[in-house]
């Protein structure tokens, strides 16, 4: 049987998704779903204070990057414990998640057990099925991995298809970061677009962009969605200062509207695995409550209280 460390949490919904949850024996310190993930053993931790603002994380992560320094911490004394078969990693982003590049530092190449190491790289919604193919080929069950692939991709075709008949097309604003501002990029334009609205930022399949106030303000979404990666919405709530209290707030179409939402950036946007469904179902009922019955509302994604 396969013994699996994920070093990423979306690998290992991923892992779950795939029916290989009693196979999984070791987790980063993000892994946090399903829920029994938590009972096993930690693998990883950050090298940064992650209770900081959005602005000192920044500041953290960019010295730490300046100076070739990794964000993460790979407990090699745990692996050589676990002896897994298998690791997974990701190269998609060295800041968000363990990298390959941190793996290879690691004991991991040298454990008796010699693990095949799984690296996800997720830049867009189809890389993220051929993640889950990548996974499921590794563990010899590249059938099932196909069917599972199959049925995520129904349920959101599904979701799209209801909500582009309504063809209202408005205008949205992901945030990914409160401060310094950054546009979600990767998969997000692509489940705006899904979910019937027009993507004024960042590019499907390409890294997330910095963006200035002035392109917020010239752009004027009718929507916004602040959606911070490793954010939830209570933590969101703590660090709206960050966009409320700049004078130019109060002018944006959407603030005047009313139409600002927070959404978790944890569990859901910032997620390339199975939830990439309720991610768009949190888009659809964000941009078309009459067709969507807010089921993930308070959950998952509330409005911005005036």
């Amino acid at each position: 049987m396969p013994r699996i460390v994920s070093l990423i949490s979306s690998a290992t919904e991923i892992v779950h998704a795939l029916g290989q949850s009693p196979n999984q024996v070791g987790r980063s310190h993000e892994c946090d779903f399903p829920p029994n993930v938590t009972a096993l053993p930690v693998c990883t931790k950050p090298t940064i204070d992650i209770h900081a603002d959005s602005r000192e994380i920044d500041r953290s992560v960019k010295q730490r990057v300046r100076n070739a320094l990794s964000v993460y911490e790979v407990f090699d004394e745990v692996l050589e414990r676990l002896q897994p078969t298998h690791i997974l990693t990701q190269t998609q982003c060295e800041v968000c998640a363990v990298s390959l590049r941190d793996v290879e530092r690691s004991v991991a190449s040298r454990l008796a057990s010699r693990p095949a190491i799984v690296s996800l790289s997720p830049n867009s919604i189809a890389d993220v099925w051929e993640d889950f193919r990548r996974v499921a080929r590794s563990l010899d069950i590249a059938e099932h991995g196909e069917s599972v692939v199959a049925s995520l991709q129904a349920r959101l075709c599904a979701i799209s298809e209801k909500a582009r008949a309504a063809n209202r097309r408005q205008r949205v604003a992901c945030i990914e970061w409160i401060e310094p501002l950054m546009a979600a990029g990767n998969w997000t334009p692509e489940l705006i677009e899904m979910a019937g609205g027009v993507n004024l930022f960042g590019e499907a399949g390409r890294h997330s962009p910095w963006m200035s106030w002035e392109q917020l303000l010239a752009s004027d979404p009718e929507v916004i969605v602040i959606s911070p990666c490793g954010f939830d919405l209570e933590r969101i709530r703590a660090e709206m200062y960050w966009l409320t209290d700049r004078a130019e707030w109060a002018s944006l179409h959407a603030v005047r509207n009313g139409r600002v939402y927070l959404a978790d950036g944890n569990q859901y946007f910032n997620r390339p695995g199975p939830r990439l469904v309720e991610t768009l179902r949190i888009l659809a009922e964000i941009l078309d409550p009459n067709e969507f019955e807010p089921t993930l509302e308070n959950s998952a994604w509330e409005k911005l209280s005036p």
